[in-house]
């Protein structure tokens, strides 16, 4: 016989025997029965506790109270993926001819505030002619070796150091990448691999440098079919998404030339700005104006003369004779 019906068999017999019972205690009734010591003894969180035990109102046996969840257990407590923080020699950089944050004033700097600022009039909307996609600009040439990629790391350095944007620069070179190698960085996962790899997050192949405002987006994992990721679907939906997620970011493509390759003109159906670089006493007029007829449907084209010796208007608009190309 249980406890329990041993106390409600000596409860009746007392009640029989004329014994007065405490109000609302009937002989049936059977008091809770005190945890076990032996309670099993668990761990949440590297804390020791013991698991307290309840009654089961049908039954009257202790059942298992459940344990609170561990903090993973939650999707919602999930840790947030975070873009990997790379660290760029400024010092070094600085001594190879680009522009940085915290150099002092030069002739090379100032050009580049000039050019930058019509470019940045479009991109943030403060002009009276709204500018489609203006956030997004191509910057490119007609050949090889006239200055793109030089031009394009060091706008993004220039406009890095602006209060009210923010810039990814996007090594979209994809034949022949070269941001990362110019900034004295290892290879890294890119542009490609999110567009052949859907496991991966955007914040998976992200740079964060130590340069407060600017990321970088690497070429990534050289593939055969590049141009052909480059006009897909998925490549719009990308560049949709770099476009939008944040809505004070500039975003500026280091895209291959446009004569040898066919990826700029591809990129160049996304952008809403594109900057064509000109060697100056280089560029022929007949090339220049072949290479402007690839992306004549861009709203906004420009044009940057580089590398003009003893100028007045070179002064202002292109760079130095050794600037690197």
């Amino acid at each position: 016989m249980s406890i329990i019906d041993q106390a409600a068999k000596r409860l009746e017999e007392l009640r029989r025997a004329g014994v007065d019972l405490p109000t609302g205690i009937k002989p049936k009734d059977a008091a809770p029965v005190a945890p076990s010591s032996e309670a099993e003894t668990v761990v949440e969180l590297g804390r020791a506790y013991k698991k307290p035990q309840v009654l089961d109102p049908t039954t009257t046996r202790p059942v298992r109270a459940t344990p609170p969840l561990a903090r993973n257990d939650s999707p919602f407590d999930q840790p947030r993926r975070q873009s990997r923080t790379v660290e760029i020699d400024l010092v070094r950089l600085a001594e190879l001819g680009y522009v940085t944050p915290d150099a002092p004033r030069t002739q090379l700097a100032d050009e580049y505030r000039v050019i930058k600022r019509p470019l940045l009039t479009n991109a943030l909307r403060r002009s009276s002619t709204s500018v489609e996609r203006g956030n997004l600009i191509l910057i490119t040439s007609a050949m090889p070796g006239e200055g793109k990629t030089f031009t394009a790391i060091n706008l993004a350095l220039s406009m890095a150091v602006e209060l009210d944007c923010t810039v990814l620069l996007v090594d979209a070179d994809v034949a022949r990448p070269s941001v990362l190698n110019r900034f004295g960085l290892p290879s890294a996962k890119g542009l490609l691999d999110i567009l052949t790899d859907s496991r991966l997050d955007l914040s998976d192949v992200l740079l964060r440098t130590n340069v407060e405002r600017l990321s970088i987006l690497p070429a990534g994992t050289h593939h055969p079919r590049a141009t052909e990721l480059l006009a897909s679907d998925g490549m719009n939906r990308l560049v949709d998404e770099l476009a939008t997620r944040y809505s004070d970011r500039i975003l500026v493509f280091d895209a291959p030339p446009l004569l040898p390759s066919t990826e700029s003109r591809v990129l160049a159906a996304h952008m809403g700005q594109i900057v064509v670089v000109v060697e100056s006493s280089r560029t022929q007029r007949s090339t220049l104006t072949q290479a402007l007829g690839t992306i004549e449907n861009c709203p906004v084209v420009m044009m940057l003369l580089n590398k003009v010796v003893g100028s007045e208007v070179g002064s202002y608009y292109g760079y130095y004779t050794n600037a690197p190309s």
